[in-house]
């Protein structure tokens, strides 16, 4: 028995509308100093540790608009799925260039793949989602492939 049904198969593909952030020095300095970086690179604000890019998509948004739980909420491009229960499983990085102060970068965000699998308890929904980050003339920086599981 399937649980995809081809209007959920259909949504492979969506894609969220892109934005931009400046990546700063003295964000990147903040971030190295909350993070316990060591690397001088990164506590002078020369660059960017990767997971900075990370925290660049998520919003900053007022405690009255958090879920219960104190999280942002999801991406709008998770669907409704017949699973409920969603958990991280993990990140895949293709890091093409270092990210640098200064530098104006367009992150794009889309649903890469959608697919069902048997677990020991029942089965799976993975959702695969592509994170790229580039230049505003197209150079790649960082792609992620984040994968999130419904059970």
């Amino acid at each position: 028995m399937t649980l995809l049904t081809d209007e959920l198969v259909a949504l492979i593909g969506t894609e969220v509308a892109p934005f931009e952030f400046e990546i700063t020095r003295g964000d990147i300095k903040k971030y190295a100093v909350a993070t316990g970086q060591r690397q001088r690179r990164y506590l002078d604000g020369d660059e960017a540790p990767l997971l900075f890019l990370f925290s660049a998509m998520m919003p900053v948004i007022p405690l009255d608009e958090l879920l219960p739980d104190g999280r942002q909420p999801d991406s709008p491009l998770i669907p409704e799925l017949p699973l409920k229960r969603i958990m991280a499983g993990g990140s895949d990085y293709r890091v093409h260039r270092p990210a640098r102060a200064g530098e104006v970068l367009v992150c794009r965000q889309k649903l890469a793949d959608l697919y069902e699998k048997q677990g020991g308890s029942g089965p799976l929904i993975f959702m695969i989602f592509e994170n790229r980050f580039e230049t505003r003339t197209g150079e790649p920086v960082v792609t992620e492939y984040l994968t999130r599981i419904a059970r």
